[in-house]
This record gives structure tokens, sequence and C-alpha cells, in this order.
């Protein structure tokens, strides 16, 4: 489990040759596997013997082209949750695995040449006391033992060599027959290093990854041609340390020469954060005769920084209290995050830590002489020396290639460094040298290279499932997201309260100051546990009829055997029957559990609550202190909401707004509310409720997380989510009602979003809906986002270089006449106004700029204004764009052009009931209910808040004009959702931003109103609303639907009011805009195992366009079922028709860039995590999310049981 105690189940182990290749007569054939099953151990495992020899691994091509792939699926006793995993084995001739270590290329003569063999078996374990056999030149040379960590170091005397190259292998002394030639285990080519004088140093390597703070001492060895030095006793090394591309340390060492001509001596080095992570460290000397006597060696460290945050302790301040003290020191005066999530949240590698901080600097070694595109290569010596015959004492000398031999020249390239002087660097070259210099074959060659390849496997199973999510869902996975401070003394103790759920937490923190920067501790490890507890496991939800099984699991973690009995509490919400053989009482030894299951067959729609009371009868007194017994009891009403029942009507769930602005001014203002439901209403499903709040904005500001109700997994719905943040802030700010806590929240959310938008951001500085995995940019979200992260920098930091290259992208993307040309996706493809698309992308761009600041003098905007201009010229005939055109003109003060659109905005207005609004001629057909008002389709919302903007922005405001604004403001609440959002995101973004500006332009602190409900057959409701309380969101449930009720409201100022009808309608028949169908296909329907099938689901567009905008399908999972993630994650490759796959609760969301009239189809899979019984068939649903009136509903229930009834 998450907080390490072992799994009592059954497991299944099956394993199946997996071939890579197969000749064609076996091609077709099956899967070749091996299965067996057994019970796992007390300690949570089972260890267990399969044979491999069906298999036929004798056979050459079955050993070389393929692996065993080994599948576990454990399936937990009493609930029956399975988890699998599986891991692969590659199938290798070899038992153990020689190699060549920490090998030099270049031998120095006279200097002794030092490497190292290693041997492990091949799951890369050491294996100890192995003997070898080492050849030089395949001639024997001794036998080496492996030490403990399975390595034999050896060494060779270079005195006498003189060859261009040795050759060294090695063989497993057991494999080694005499007079039996066989290809070793593993072989290395050694070249010779030139010396002009025959001078050499050698430095020996620092095998070992050394600590920060470290001091490590590094010896040198030397062979110095004594002619030249005369009578000289001392010369100077000298050294230099690289790291990062940069020379971060020098020095030089005095050497006593005078007693050989060969010797070592050493230097000490301290591991620091300028040296660290990995440096190169180059020594060198200058002979008398004008040579440079060089070598260089790597040093790895752990990444290193000069904040030292060293320490962090999270302990319990008493055993007895869920208090836990965290103590950290690191720099005076520093800035900490600290952090503590589960454990098993946290994927290997994609942790905070300081290697992965450090990389992300992009500081990287030099290497060579290729730099930013250049070879600043030295020119080769234009003299060579000539390849002629000489005769000396009876002997004829011809001068021998050196072209292969190591030089100090390369030292110096391969480190990147440079050399200024006058004496010899390079080896000389023949006349006749025609070859590279470069090695035509590596070192080493043979079993070597291979990749580690694995015998013996073992894997972990850490049993979750659906017991994963149960655990974790409603208790909090991150539980520390915390900002601190450090003393003067860098010190600082926290105290927090552990949550309650049951695993294992990492605790790490961050900081930062500003003489020393960055610091990073190790994580540190919590484990919060209860000895005795009960776990309660059930289905996310049921839809009314069906039935499921509680099932409650006793652990028992203490030392002795307990007598438990366990009731599940009578209720008029459920019928539940007892499933377990032995009843309610039962013994519980240490390190055991007993389950017990109830069948439940819920009466109440929503949430209800049970409770299950476990009475313990032997163990007492240290638990509790009670004398003669204790009750521990677990109540769904005191867990986390996840361990409610929810029951769901069956159907497709609607939701009914009816909102208002009632402004009294003195007078009694009367509204009658009715309500009335449908003919194919699912019975037992309406609900219906009354609320009232005392400002226009109250609604909004309290659903700021979640104004829609609609998936917010792309670019540009983050940004519906993120911006009205700021028109909240700012229209608190300005009339005097931002309180410290709510400017807490809202700049809360404004961080998180905009960490979020910059996973949308490309390399280019553009945005798109879907970031990198979009081919490129979109002009319009870029826009939108460059404006509203200038907004939200009142508030939040906002990086000055992410918004210039921003900037620049959109400058770029701007044609010669001024306008934009149409990259990427557009949000809202029936607005794009046909022929006029550039001209109202470029208006929105105009004014999207003017509202980030930039002045109206701007290049950009100039240009932009040209094109609205030849827009002008042209004639401006979609009302979209005349409204747009209007607002953009009103930011760029011209005051005309805006008079002007707005001029003839008002002769197309459409005027209802005191209300004034805009749509366009063929807008979609929207869904007609008697009693309520139909919600306006997302593009008239938007444009008639434009023309609204566009009115508000005026410097001056006549009476006229103000008894107009609230006119279309009295329509555009009509529109609200019960959330305070609008039908999409981005006319949520719009209205908002208009609403607020209404909303500090009327404004009024003098306001007392009195709102009273008159119901037909109880008395009335009465709500007070004052400024003290205009934030407050005050409600009333209607009792009797269908029904009538009337609303007073007597007082001064304005109040919002808004009736909300919630009901479940059968699956319609009819669909808009869409064509949707879904069936069920390989389905495993045994019943030693969970069903499973897959879901493949159809779909195209049917409306008036040639495509939909983005599209959501929505697949709510059958009660009792999750999704395979692995199915889901393949449909997010990039020739997938899915873009984005979002999991909410038991909804699966799959988001679609666009459908057109040609049908697309794609699957995935699912499979039952919990029983449930008399399954009923849930809905599918895909909609346009922007034009949410197009639409297609379809149905589908589980294969593998009949229809209920």
């Amino acid at each position: 489990y998450t907080y390490g105690q072992p799994v009592q189940g059954n497991a299944q182990i099956n394993v199946c040759q997996q071939h890579f290749y197969s000749p064609r007569c076996e091609q077709n054939q099956k899967k070749t596997c091996e299965a067996v099953t057994g019970l796992l151990g007390k300690d949570g495992c089972l260890n267990t013997v399969i044979s491999i020899k069906k298999f036929q691994l004798y056979r050459s091509y079955a050993r070389m082209y393929a692996s065993l792939k080994i599948e576990s699926i454990i399936t937990e006793n009493g609930t029956g949750i399975q988890m699998k995993d599986y891991d692969y084995v590659s199938v290798n001739q070899e038992n153990d695995q020689v190699l060549f270590k920490n090998m030099d290329p270049y031998y120095k003569r006279g200097i002794p040449y030092y490497g190292e063999i290693t041997v492990t078996n091949m799951d890369g374990e050491p294996i100890a006391n192995k003997t070898v056999l080492l050849e030089l030149n395949e001639e024997y040379l001794a036998n080496y033992t492996t030490n403990k960590n399975g390595t034999a170091a050896f060494s060779i005397d270079t005195s006498n060599f003189f060859d261009p190259r040795f050759k060294l292998t090695v063989n497993d002394c057991a494999d080694f027959v005499w007079g039996i030639h066989k290809e070793p285990q593993a072989s290395f080519f050694v070249r010779r290093f030139y010396s002009r004088t025959n001078s050499f140093l050698k430095i020996e390597p620092v095998t070992e990854k050394l600590s920060c703070g470290q001091q490590q001492t590094i010896n040198v060895h030397y062979v110095l041609n004594r002619e030249g030095y005369s009578n000289t006793m001392y010369t100077n090394f000298y050294y230099v340390v690289m790291t990062k591309g940069k020379i971060a340390l020098s020095g030089q060492k005095q050497v006593n020469i005078s007693s050989a001509s060969r010797g070592t001596f050493s230097i000490t080095l301290t591991v620091t954060e300028k040296l660290a992570p990995s440096a190169r460290l180059l020594l060198y000397t200058v002979h008398p005769h004008g040579e440079i006597v060089a070598d260089s060696s790597s040093i790895e460290s752990d990444v290193c920084f000069k904040n030292k945050s060293s320490a962090l302790r999270m302990d319990f301040r008493d055993r007895k209290s869920a208090d836990v003290a965290g103590i950290m020191r690191t720099a005076a005066n520093s800035y900490c995050a600290l952090r503590a999530i589960q454990s098993i949240l946290l994927h290997s590698g994609r942790e905070l830590s300081a290697e992965n901080v450090y990389y992300q600097l992009g500081a990287r070694d030099l290497y060579g002489y290729y730099y930013n595109g250049l070879n600043l290569e030295d020119n080769k010596p234009e003299e060579c020396t000539p390849t002629k015959t000489i005769f000396f004492d009876g002997l004829y000398f011809e001068p021998v290639n050196v072209s292969r031999d190591g030089d100090v020249y390369s030292i110096f390239r391969d480190m990147g460094l440079k050399v200024f002087t006058n004496s010899a660097l390079r080896k000389p070259v023949l006349c006749s040298e025609e070859k590279s210099d470069m090695e035509d074959y590596p070192h080493h060659y043979g079993d070597s290279m291979n990749a580690k390849a694995s015998g013996k496997r073992s894997f972990i199973l850490l049993i979750g499932g659906s017991r994963e999510s149960t655990v974790r869902k409603f208790f909090p996975e991150t539980w520390i997201w915390d900002l601190i401070h450090t003393d003067s003394r860098g010190e600082v103790n926290v105290i927090y309260t552990i949550p309650d759920t049951i695993t294992e937490w990492k605790a790490s923190a961050f900081c930062v100051q500003n003489d020393v920067g960055f610091g990073i501790t190790p994580p540190v490890s919590l484990t919060a546990f209860q000895p005795f507890f009960v776990d309660l496991t059930l289905p996310y939800s049921v839809i009314r009829g069906e039935k499921f099984n509680l099932i409650a699991n006793v652990f028992n973690y203490l030392n002795k055997c307990i007598q438990i009995s366990a009731i599940l509490a009578k209720s008029s919400d459920y019928k539940a029957e007892i499933l377990s053989p032995a009843g309610n009482t039962a013994r519980v030894c240490a390190n055991e559990r007993k389950t017990y299951i109830w069948a439940v067959s819920p009466y109440k729609l929503g949430k209800f609550g049970c409770t299950v009371w476990i009475a313990t009868f032997t163990y007492c007194l240290t638990l509790l202190n009670y004398h003669d017994f204790v009750i521990i009891f677990y109540t769904f009403l005191s867990l986390p909401d996840r361990f409610f029942a929810i029951e769901q009507p069956e159907g497709i769930k609607k939701e009914l707004t009816q909102s208002s602005l009632v402004c009294a001014k003195g007078m009694k203002i009367s509204e009658p509310v009715s309500l009335s439901l449908p003919r194919n209403l699912v019975q037992g499903s309406a609900r219906a409720y009354f609320s009232v709040i005392g400002d226009i904005w109250g609604t909004a500001l309290r659903n700021l997380d979640n104004l829609l109700h609609m998936p917010y997994g792309c670019g540009e719905q983050n940004m519906a989510l993120f911006t009205p943040n700021i028109y909240a802030l700012d229209y608190l700010n300005k009339t005097g009602q931002l309180t410290e806590e709510i400017r807490l929240r809202g700049t809360g959310y404004l961080s998180t979003g905009y960490q979020k938008q910059l996973s949308y951001k490309h390399r280019d500085g553009s945005y798109s809906s879907f970031g990198r995995r979009d081919r490129e940019g979109s002009v319009w979200l870029t826009a939108f986002v460059y404006k509203s992260f200038a907004q939200a920098k009142r508030y939040i930091y906002i990086d000055d270089d992410v918004q210039s290259q921003t900037l620049i992208w959109l400058a770029s993307k701007q044609k010669s006449d001024g306008c934009f040309e149409n990259a990427g996706s557009h949000f809202n493809n029936a607005l794009k106004g046909g022929e006029e698309a550039e001209y109202s992308l470029t208006a929105y761009v105009v004014a999207a700029l003017l509202e980030a600041g930039q002045s109206a003098a701007q290049p950009v905007i100039q240009s932009g204004m040209n094109c609205l201009e030849t827009a002008f010229s042209k004639g401006v005939h979609n009302l979209y764009n005349q409204a747009l055109f209007a607002y953009a003109y009103g930011l760029a003060g011209e005051e005309k052009r805006r008079q002007f659109f707005l001029e003839k905005l008002d002769e197309t207005a459409v005027r209802d009931g005191g209300s004034v609004h805009w749509q366009r001629e063929n807008k979609p057909p929207v869904e007609h209910f008697s009693d309520f008002y139909s919600r306006a389709p997302s593009a008239e919302i938007e444009m008639t808040s434009y023309v609204l903007l566009a009115l508000l922005n005026r410097t001056k405001l006549t009476p006229e004009d103000l008894s107009y604004i609230s006119r279309i403001v009295y329509w555009l609440i009509k529109q609200q959702n019960p959330y305070g959002g609008f039908s999409s995101s981005q006319d949520t973004v719009v209205a908002l931003q208009a609403l607020a500006q209404y909303g500090y332009l009327t404004f009024s602190k003098r306001s007392l109103n009195t709102v009273e409900v008159h119901f037909t057959e109880s008395p009335s409701k009465i709500f007070q609303v004052n400024d003290k309380n205009r934030f407050l969101l005050q409600q009333a449930s209607l009792p009797t639907i269908p029904g009538n009720y009337s609303v007073e409201v007597n007082g001064t100022g304005c109040v919002y009011l808004q009736t909300t009808l919630r009901y479940n309608i059968h699956l319609p028949k009819q669909v808009a805009g869409f064509s949707l169908s879904i069936r069920t296909a390989n389905a495993s329907c045994t019943s030693n195992y969970p069903s499973k099938f897959d879901l493949v689901l159809f779909a195209s567009y049917t409306g008036k366009r040639n495509v939909s905008n983005m599209a959501i399908i929505d697949v709510k999972m059958l009660s009792g079922f999750v999704p395979v993630q692995s199915s889901l994650k393949k449909l997010q490759d990039q020739n997938s028709v899915v873009d984005r796959v979002d999991t909410k609760n038991n909804h699966i969301l799959f988001y679609l860039q666009k459908v057109s009239q040609k049908e697309i189809s794609f699957s995935f899979s699912v499979e039952q995590s919990l029983p449930v019984s008399d399954i009923k068939p849930v809905p599918v649903h895909i909609y346009d999310y922007y034009e949410t009136d197009e639409y297609a509903l379809s149905e589908y229930n589980t294969p593998c049981s009949p229809p209920s009834s």
C-alpha cells in the first residue's frame, strides 16, 4: 500500500515471448506464453519459478530477436480491486558481463598504464571474487580477481613500449580453454601519446563522484627528459580548472626534480559551486627544449550551490497529536519554498532536484573548436617533415607516421582552450601523409559494446487500482505548499497538521537569497500511519435502480489479535444486506485484516450518508483508555465527500437559469417566477432554488475558479479562467471593496493561470490552444494572452522578456497593408466574418494592444489602423465586425468612427421588453423553454458586450446614454449562468469586462433592499440586502415544481436575482449540428476477471458551416467502470484525431480541434473496477465549445451483462 504495508491477495503472472523478428514461416503463429498463479505471502510477495522450455531459446534467432514480457495482475482480497504491472526480460547468451572501465585511450611511455575490469551479472549487479584473464596483444599477461564491487584494478609497465598501439582483451577464466580460440568478452585498443622530448604527464583519474565541500587529493605522475634542465632542481607545474566553459580556478605547484627524471606529486582541490558538477583539470609544464607537456582529467561531483540549504527535518511533535514540526537550515535571511506531497505521485526523474535545476540553466562545458556555427580550428602547420630515408651506424632509418598518436594540441582542443605560445604543441606531420588525423575505428569493440542485458528481473507492484484514487481523491495530494523566511541564523521552525491520509509524504525545499543565490535541500520522508483503521471502498456514483457493494476493510497493524464486530447503520436512504459469510463478528490478528461487504440499494437521489460501526472487545486500554470496550466509528459525513454514496438520476442533466438586475429606487417592484417541466422528465430529478445577492459581480466573484462548469483544458479556455480575475480585482479596487482575503484569492488564481498558460507557449513567443502540439501559434489567442498578461501585471509578476518576444511575433504577422495574417486557429469560426475575417482579426489585435497599454502612435498600431481604414472605405457589413470596430476606434480615440459604427449598430438592434441586444442573421437554432428565457448563443453575447464596452468608454455619458446602456445590461444579465459566467469562454471574458466597467460606473454604497419570495403553500421567505452583506449569496429552495412564485423587491439600490431549475430528461432523439454514434468492441466478459471492453466513437459535423469549432466529446463512465489509462495515452499521439484527454470525476473529456462533415472515429478501453449490478446505460455528449446549441447525444451500456429492466 502507499503507506508501505504488504497487500494480501492473488497474483497471476503471465510470461509471453515478444518477437521483434521471426522467420516468415512462423510470422502468423500465436504468441507463446506461460502462466502461473499463486497467493501473495504475508510479506506481500510471490516468488515462483517459470519454465521457459516452450520458448525454444536454444534456437539462435529466438535468442537474438526476442524478449520475454512478464505481466502480473494482483487481485486484492475482499475488494476484488486489481492492479497490473509489466516488465521485460531480454534474452542473452552470456551469464556475466565483462567490461573495461576508466580506461585512457593513450599510453605514455615510462608511466604505468592503469585501468579497471568490472564483472556484473545480467542485472548489472557486481560479482565479487571472480577471476578474469587479461591478455596484451593476445598474449597472457595476468589473472585478476574482482573485489566486492565487482572490480579488478590493473597496471602495465610501459617503459619499453614503442608500438603505435596495443590491444587489451579480457576473458572469464571459467570459460577459458587453452588451445581453443574464442572471441574475447571485452577488448580495448590503447594508442601511443606523442612527445618530441619523450616527456609526459599523467593525472590519476578520480573515479568516484565527489560531494560538495569535499577536499580531494589528485596524484600526478611525470616523466621529464633531463636534457635542457642542466642543474635545475625545481620546475613549475601549472594547473587550470574549467567548468561551464570558463576558467574557474588556476594555480601552480613547484616540484623538486633533482633526484630523478620521473616521480609523482599531488595537488588538492575543494569541491565548491564554482567547480560542480563537472570540471576539467588541465595540468602542464614547459620543457626547456620548447615543448608543452600536459594532461587533462575530468572531475565529477554533486551539484553544489553557494546557498547551502543543507538540512530539512520533519518530525512529529507529539505521537498523540497530528502536528508535525519542520526545521530547516540554510543561508541567513533566505526566502524558501517548502512542499510536501505524497511520494507515490513523484515520478522518477521529474521531481525537483539540484541536478534538474542546474541543467535548466543551460551552462555546458566546451568541447572542440566549433562555436556558434564557426570552425575556429587552427590551421595545420604548413611545413611538413620529409619522408626521407637516412643511413646511420650501418642501418637505414625512415620517419614513422604518428598521425594516430595523441598529442598536447588535442588536449587543449578537447577542452575548448586556445593557446598562444611559441612552444611545440602538435605532433609532426609527414609530407607523404594523406590519412585523416581521426581514428577510423573505436578503442573497444565486442560484447562490451552491447547494451546492458537483463537476466533475472524483479518488479514491485504497489497495489492501488481504484483504491489509489479512493485513498487520495479527496484527501490532499499536496500537503504543504508554502513560502517561508529564515532568520538571521538561517533557521526556521514551522508546524503543520498532517492530513488523515495513511501514506508516505516526501518534503523538500528550495531557497533564494540576494548574496548567495539558489539552494535546495535533499528530500525527507515522513510516513503517516495508524495501527488500526477502516478503509471504505465504493463507486464514485451509481444511477437510480443500480445496486453496489459497500466494502469495509478493517486493518489491524497492532501486535495483538482483536475481536471485532461491524455494523452498517440502518437508514431510510438505502436498503443493505451483509454478504460476508462469517456475519458481523470476526477475529483479526496482528498484520491481518477483515473484509465486510454489504449489498446496498439506494432509495434517495443525490448524496446520502451511511455509518459503519466497528466495535472491538479485547484491545482497549492502550488504544483509548476505555475500561470495557472501545467503539471506533467511521461515518461518511465525517470523511471526505468521496465516501458519500451518490445516487444520480438517469438521463441527461439540464440546467435553466433566469437572472435579472432589479433597481428599486424607492419603489416596490414585483416579478413572477414560473416553473414548468418537460414531458420527457426523469421523475424525481427536478430541483429549483432562488438566489439573491447585492452586487452585479457577486455570483461571478464566488465562482472565479469555475465560471462555466465546462472543460478548461486548452490555452484559450485557461485564459477564460485567468482574465476575469483581473476585472474582478479592478472592479473591487475602484469601488473600495477589495479585501485582503479576496486579493490573495484573486492573485493566487492569476499566478496559477499565468504558469499554466506558459505551457501553451511556442518557442517563438506565440500561443495556441494545445501549445507545441499545434503546428503554429494563433494570432488571435496570442493577442488575447499579451493583453491579459499586460493587465495582470498590476497584481502579479509577469516576465517582460516573455511579453517582448510575444510582441515581436505579433509584429512579424502584420502584412505590408497593416492587416494581420490569419495564422493559427480562431476561437469561434462563426465570427470570422467571411471576406472581412482579416479585418476583424486586425481590429481585435489593435484593441488588445491598446488595452495592454501600448500607445496609439506605436507603429504596429498605426499600421493596423490603416488596415481598418481600408476596411471602412470598402464598407463593414458584418455585425460582429461593426461592434469590434466601434470598440477599437474608441480605444484609439477616433470618436467620429466610433460614433459612425454605434449609429449603424443602433439601426440593427433588437429591442424586446425594455432590453437591447444584437444577434446574427443566421444564428443556429436554440432550445426554447416555456417559462425561462432561452440563453443566447455565445456570439450574440460577445458582440452585444463589445457594443456595451464601446459605449462605456466614452468620455462623457448623458442620462440618455446611461438609459440605453442599462437596457443592454438588462439583457446581458439575463444570459448569465448560475455560476456568474455566460455561454462559453470568450463571451464570458468580454461580458464580465463590460459588467465590471458598468458596475463601477453605477456603484453606490447606499443600498438597502428587502427581497421577499412568496410561496403558494408556505410562509414567505425574506432576504435583507445591504452594504455589509452585498457579496453574501442568500438562497431558498423552491419546493413545488411545477409551480408559480412571485418576488418583491423594495428599497434603494440594485439587487441581483436568479432562479435556477435543474432536472434530468430521458435521452432526446433530436440532434443539432453533429452526428454521434457509439458501439462496444473486443469485450472480455469472463467470470475470473473484471469486465473489459473497447468503446468506439463515430462523429461528424452536420451544421451549416464547413467545420465546427473546437468540439468536446463527454463520455460518462458506467457505474463501477474506469478507463484504461494506457488506451487514453495512445489517443494523444501526434496522428490521433484527439488533441487532449481529461478525466473529471466519472467523465472522460476528449478535445477535438475541429470536426468536419467527414466522419472520424477513435476508441479507448474501459474496465470494471468495482462490482455494480443492474447497470444502467449512460450518455455520451458531443458539442461545439463556442456554439453550445450545436450538439448530439448517444448512450451505451456494458456488453457483459443483460440490459437492466
